[in-house]
């Protein structure tokens, strides 16, 4: 049983395809990451079987996906191998990564065997939607398409966004929104009056599967639905893109959110856990 290491990325797909097509949603990290991870990994049983993965790079940090705890310990064991070709360390001095994600329990045995001291960052929930179920009662208004002059809006709502889920907000969101509206992966939910009033978003679809992202209605115009239009309608647009999976990850903190998206058709997949390490080796 051992981690194997590389960087690229069909050389990973090769080794580890059938346990990333046998659980894709749960992979979805790994998964989305893959094209742009400094360092892709998979745990091989003795049979060859893979039971974990792993994306790495210094800047985000470590992404496990659908791993056994017992392959996320042995990982923490190896935590030097996570280096890239050039010799760059992956941070901090003892060569462990500074962010962890993935499924609560891997994540907890991999921050115990380690032994630093770190601090949880967050604990969410991954959903996938099923059958849509439309919102009752409906919102007033409707859904739209987002458009190039509602940019200045988006951005100063997705800086209000970074800033709600405790997030360092960017300078400029200009180019960020930019991309989903000339893409076609933001809505807007406009009131009746024709006011933007929620937004939601959708990723790319990879390896056949998209998050919807980015839902943010403004504290002066929630408790009216407006966000359960703007989801469902990012939600529709991707299945009838052709989308086979669409998922979402919620903040297990907010039973608000939790709600809404078991109302609307999604079903949970599994718990995430997010921690940060403060500390070298005890």
């Amino acid at each position: 049983m051992t981690w194997h290491f590389t960087e690229d990325a069909e050389t990973f797909r090769s080794a580890a395809a059938r346990h990333l097509a046998a659980e894709p949603a749960r992979n979805t990290a790994v998964l989305t990451l893959m094209g742009r991870a400094e360092r892709l990994g998979w745990w091989a049983e003795p049979d060859g079987r893979v039971t974990g993965v792993l994306a790495y790079s210094p800047a985000a940090g470590l992404d496990l996906g659908a791993t056994t705890e017992e392959a996320a310990r042995a990982l923490a064991a190896r935590a030097d191998a996570l280096v890239s070709p050039a010799g760059v360390a992956a941070a901090p001095a003892d060569g462990g990564p500074v962010a962890l994600r993935g499924e609560t329990a891997a994540v907890e045995a991999y921050a115990e065997a380690c032994g630093r001291p770190s601090r949880v960052t967050g604990r969410m929930r991954l959903f996938r939607l099923g059958e849509p179920i439309p919102p009752d009662p409906a919102p007033e208004g409707r859904g739209r398409l987002a458009a190039e002059a509602d940019v200045p809006l988006v951005a100063a709502w997705t800086r209000e966004f970074a800033v709600s889920i405790g997030e360092e907000p960017a300078e400029d969101y200009t180019h960020f929104v930019t991309e989903r509206i000339t893409e076609g992966r933001l809505h807007l939910w406009e009131a009746p009056d024709g006011r933007p009033v929620s937004m939601a978003a959708v990723s790319r679809t990879i390896e056949g599967q998209a998050r919807v992202h980015l839902v943010y209605t403004p504290p002066a115009e929630r408790r009216r639905g407006y966000a359960a239009g703007a989801t469902t309608a990012v939600g529709r647009a991707a299945v009838a893109a052709g989308t086979p999976r669409v998922l979402l990850f919620t903040d297990l903190a907010n039973p608000t959110s939790n709600a809404l998206y078991q109302r609307l058709g999604y079903r949970p997949v599994t718990d995430h856990l997010g921690v940060e390490f403060t500390g070298l080796t005890r």
